[in-house]
Order: C-alpha cells, then structure tokens, then sequence
C-alpha cells in the first residue's frame, strides 16, 4: 500500500512537472510569434498596399508589352 502512495505521489510531482514544462513553453513561443509578426501600424500597410499597386503595375506592363 506504501508502494502505492509513492507511485502516486511520483506521478502526480511528474504530471505537475510536465504541465509547468508545457505552460513555458507555450509562454516562450507565444513570445516568439510576437517577435515574428510585424507590428501593424499605418506605416506598414501603406507600405504593404504600395507594394502590391507597384508589383500590379510592372505585372501590366509586362503584359501589355507581349505580343498576343
């Protein structure tokens, strides 16, 4: 019955142990998405549409410029 109370009492320290180890690493890659995602500000997206406007254009010159 002694056995029984440590195996258990083992098992409950391992399983607390390995939902720390997951709460921190959920913690440190929520910290790195924060770090891979840019910021959202007005300055990027104007610079993001002005991009998409710029590869549109050279795209229709490019087309407009082939022989159909």
């Amino acid at each position: 019955m002694e056995s029984n109370l440590l195996t258990n009492a083992s098992a409950d320290e391992m399983n607390q142990d390995f939902s720390e180890y997951v709460a921190n690493l959920q913690l440190h890659m929520t910290l790195q998405a924060r770090n891979l995602v840019p910021t959202l500000k007005q300055t990027l997206v104007d610079s993001r549409q002005q991009l998409l406007h710029q590869t549109q254009a050279n795209f229709e010159k490019l087309v407009s410029r082939q022989g159909l």
